[in-house]
């Protein structure tokens, strides 16, 4: 079956070169087409509910909300694991399906499920929903809104009514959450010296206002002709209006809201805070959608910021300087495209200085693009991204993709050279020549590609998040390395047909004097060794004793580190302090991080936003910190934070990256490198047990 195809390529080589150049232009339209992301998408099937509760106490939480929700989907088809965190008035449940499971059908099992118990959770509690669909690294932007002008009621309602709903109306953007500032609420401050005096209850005054608060609908009249909506309008527009709300009467007099208390403007309920630079700001955060180009949607977003800013108030920024995926991944990216560059132009150099003849150096090279697009091909039609597994398993393959050419390429030379030496009468046909010249090699390359193509096979056996990782490496590199094959069977024999007849190396009959004295040295070495064999083999075994002696020394960790270009601080101090004192030392902590000349900026998020799904208690901040580096190694810059941030009294710092916390989050369940559970039922015995664990750690 090879010997057909080699024989049809070369009666058909119109044919094969155009499908060559076709392959050449539709693999590099794509390859600028591709989704570019950091990694693989590592996000099992995973649904997120939130559900908020006011004020409610986290025992309370736990065991009237967060323990039913999940007793109902602890038992739904394909869950795997349901994961809760719950605090004072907020509890989100992480429910994560099988993977291949299908997101949407997941999220309509959790929906059937929560509708039986949304009926026993407590009237005080708001419905359950779900978060929208996002991923592990969904995190791609951080902004900061500030203003030296402006109230923070103000940013606030700028951040929630303009900012966050023009964001969200930007396609591949899933969720936009704000921190910081005060919500602007309306309030009655009620004094009860004068609901005595009137004799009018608080629920009284509640149902008042409860009712006064919408409009009311009464159909439609039809008359002359014309159709008249009728409409009762009882919402108030103004704190007066609000003011004049009749609660009830007493003695045929009215007693109004104003008569029982103060209306005013004031902030809502905080269970949050915001910074950048040390300063108060709204902290904006934007998440995608799965499956949306990260580099093209903060392209979108930069021209959708840049609108925002010129129809803001005077006085309002929007600060982007805090934490960028985009920048990251172009960084990653960047990195490994000149890797594989570099390889490239390392490989060009080899065979052209080995086979000394541009023409068969320049057929062995045309495997590289062929090979290398074809992949890019093949991730598009399977929906895969390019990020640092995808390009890391085409770099790998660069230096193996040219070896089947080059063994083709060598021999039909060779024997050119000899058919060329006859005499003229005994002569073979070029395509006769280079037929066989291919056939004899097809069994050594085809069997030379399947044993490298073994190699990776086991990769794709891997479960879980080992499995969504590493199979993309193996998938561009197998496809990579399989393209080169059929391209040495195909393309690289018709080429051989067309070039080198004419090649002056050919005619010549003879090879570069170089390269005979290469070979002779070869051959001197060879003998030498051959002789030597059983010393040759005892060094060998000695350094495989070696290196299977030395993995059991050599660290480990599932991913290597990444230099992301940000840090993310985690800042805890005691549980129960208060937002404001907890606000008051994660200022401090950025003060001391702004002292340092490579920390250019940091925003800070205190507390919890609303619908955000990390759920932290106020005395926990978070702390994003862009570094540009300048003469100093990094190592030596996080010794010196370390260093300073040891002074906050209080206060349990944990230094991270962010797409480095994310992932740990994922795996874990927490943003920590190690982290320990203990399960059992009694509350007050975990705590004793987590606290002995702290004491060992």
């Amino acid at each position: 079956m090879i010997d057909a195809l080699i024989r049809w390529s070369l009666h058909n080589k119109l044919i094969v070169l155009t499908l060559a150049v076709v392959l050449l232009a539709w693999g590099g339209w794509q390859a600028v087409r591709l989704p570019v992301d950091v990694l693989p998408d590592l996000t099992a099937p995973t649904v997120t509910i939130l559900v908020e509760g006011g004020g409610i106490a986290p025992v309370e939480m736990e065991s009237l909300v967060t323990f039913p929700i999940e007793a109902a989907l602890n038992g739904a088809a394909g869950v795997r694991r349901v994961r809760s965190v719950t605090a004072v008035g907020a509890a989100i449940v992480w429910v994560e399906f099988d993977w291949g499971e299908d997101i949407y059908r997941a999220r309509q099992t959790v929906n059937e499920k929560l509708s039986l118990v949304a009926g026993s959770l407590p009237d005080t509690v708001e419905p359950p929903v779900l978060a929208p669909v996002s991923s592990i690294m969904g995190e791609i932007l951080f902004l900061a809104l500030q203003s030296d002008s402006h109230s923070m009621l103000d940013l606030r309602t700028t951040a929630d009514t303009v900012v966050r709903r023009r964001v969200l109306a930007v396609p591949g953007v899933s969720q936009v959450t704000t921190i910081g500032g005060a919500e602007r609420q309306y309030q009655v401050l009620v004094s009860p010296d004068r609901l005595d005096a009137y004799r009018v209850t608080l629920a009284e005054l509640e149902n008042a206002l409860r009712r006064a608060n919408r409009n009311t609908s009464a159909g439609f009249r039809v008359s002359g002709g014309q159709e008249y909506l009728i409409l009762g309008i009882g919402r108030p527009e103004s704190l007066a209006e609000i003011g004049e709300t009749v609660v009830t009467a007493r003695e045929g007099r009215p007693i109004l809201v104003r008569d029982l208390g103060e209306v005013a403007i004031g902030p809502a309920l905080r269970r949050g805070e915001g910074s950048h630079d040390g300063e108060p700001a709204i902290v904006i955060g934007i998440q995608k959608q799965p499956g949306a180009n990260t580099l093209e949607l903060t392209e979108r977003l930069d021209g959708v910021l840049d609108e925002l800013q010129r129809s803001l108030p005077a006085g309002m920024t929007i600060e982007r300087n805090i934490f960028r995926q985009a920048d990251f991944i172009e960084t990653a990216i960047d990195n490994l495209t000149r890797a594989l560059r570099d390889g490239s132009i390392l490989v060009i150099l080899i065979v052209f200085l080995f086979l000394a003849n541009i023409r068969a150096a320049s057929i062995t090279l045309v495997a590289m693009p062929l090979s290398l697009l074809a992949a890019v091909l093949a991730m598009k039609l399977t929906g895969a991204t390019i990020n640092s597994m995808t390009l890391g398993g085409m770099a790998i393959a660069v230096g193996a993709i040219v070896d089947d050419a080059i063994i083709d390429v060598e021999n039909v030379f060779r024997r050119l050279r000899e058919n060329m030496s006859k005499p003229e009468a005994e002569r073979r046909s070029v395509l006769d020549v280079v037929y066989r010249g291919s056939c004899e090699i097809r069994r050594s390359i085809v069997f030379a590609t399947l044993v490298i193509g073994l190699v990776f096979t086991p990769l794709f056996f891997l479960h879980g998040v080992e499995g969504r990782l590493l199979r993309p490496l193996g998938f561009a590199y197998l496809v990579a390395l399989f393209a080169s094959l059929l391209v040495a069977l195909t393309v690289t024999p018709v080429m051989c047909a067309l070039l080198l007849p004419k090649s002056r190396a050919v005619r010549s009959g003879h090879e570069p004097g170089w390269i005979s004295w290469l070979k002779r040295i070869y051959q001197r070495q060879l003998e030498w060794c051959l002789r030597e064999g059983a010393l040759f083999l005892a060094g060998a075994a000695v350094l495989l004793l070696a290196a299977l002696g030395s993995f059991f020394f050599v660290g480990r960790a599932f991913l290597p580190e990444f230099n992301e270009g940000t840090l993310t601080i985690s800042a805890v101090t005691l549980p129960g302090t208060s937002l404001v004192e907890s606000d008051k030392l994660g200022a401090a902590v950025e003060r001391l991080l702004l002292e340092i000349p490579e920390v250019t900026a940091t925003a800070r998020r205190t507390g919890r936003a609303e619908l955000d799904e990390h759920l932290q208690g106020v005395e926990a901040a978070e702390l994003d910190v862009n570094l540009t580096m300048h003469d100093r190694p990094k190592k030596e810059v996080l010794e010196e934070i370390r260093r300073r941030l040891s002074l906050v009294p209080g206060v349990n710092i944990t230094i991270g990256q962010p797409i480095s916390h994310r992932i740990d989050h994922m795996l874990s369940g927490t943003k920590a490198n190690i982290a320990v559970k203990i399960f059992g039922p009694d509350l007050a015995m975990l705590r004793d047990l987590a606290t002995a664990v702290e004491s060992v750690a």
